[in-house]
């Protein structure tokens, strides 16, 4: 059951993973553009059926090329917190799946424009608290509702106040971003929202280092810090899944 647990999870994230490509084209655009409407060659992408999940049909109305990164990543994701688990039937694993293909996502527009779009960090701010709320109600569950709302105020207030002191460096959208990461670090305790805030930071000094080491950039220059929240929160969630106790 453990493996057909994971690998139920790795199709779903391989599944969902589909999709994120034509969304992150949308949504890749500067803050003053509006989300695009058609593909590379002018087809709509918008009206029944389409929009964010489909396209017309054609072959050229393709909005990718090359591997795919985005459902290979979904599924490594997925895979990697049913794994986690240790074969226990967690319900709060059915919101880290259901939340896998969004973070994904954001973190595919924000290497490609900087950008952390309202359009999904809002309503994650939203749904994972409530979702999380939902899993505490049903058995087997590892976490605490209430330390996953202190998280989300913790983690959001730091990064406000990270915003205040340096915005070049930390924009809103990582405010926003980090409401719906402390909520899914704080379900598994203080410990683990520590370490998955303290990883993707690690994760981004790393990464800018290396670029200036590399002469590609600067001291002062910014990187999309997203994808190392994301990536940092993954690992603290691998963690907490993996040491919690039902």
């Amino acid at each position: 059951m453990y493996t057909s647990m994971i690998a139920v999870a790795a199709l779903w994230g391989a599944a969902a993973g589909l999709f994120v490509p034509r969304a992150a084209y949308r949504l890749a655009v500067e803050p003053e553009e509006p989300w695009r409407d058609r593909c590379p060659a002018g087809h709509p992408l918008v009206g029944p059926a389409r929009g964010w999940l489909g396209g017309p049909g054609r072959r050229e109305c393709a909005t990718t090329g090359g591997p795919p990164v985005a459902p290979l990543l979904t599924a490594v994701a997925c895979a990697a917190l049913a794994a986690a688990t240790d074969g226990q039937p967690r319900p709060e694993l059915v919101v880290w799946l259901l939340v896998a293909p969004f973070a994904v996502l954001l973190g595919c527009v924000d290497a490609r424009v900087r950008r952390l779009p309202d359009v999904l960090t809002l309503p994650l701010a939203v749904a994972v608290p409530l979702l999380l709320g939902g899993a505490e109600l049903l058995p087997y569950e590892a976490g605490s509702w209430r330390l996953a709302l202190l998280g989300a105020v913790t983690l959001g207030g730091s990064y406000l106040v990270l915003n205040r002191i340096n915005p070049g460096g930390f924009g809103l959208g990582d405010v926003k971003l980090a409401v719906p990461l402390g909520a899914a670090l704080g379900w598994y305790g203080w410990g683990v929202l520590f370490s998955g805030a303290f990883a993707g930071f690690l994760l981004g000094s790393v990464y800018g280092l290396g670029l200036i080491a590399l002469r590609r950039a600067g001291r002062s220059s910014t990187i999309p810090f997203g994808p190392f929240m994301l990536a940092g929160a993954l690992l603290g969630l691998l963690l907490g899944s993996f040491t919690a106790l039902p």
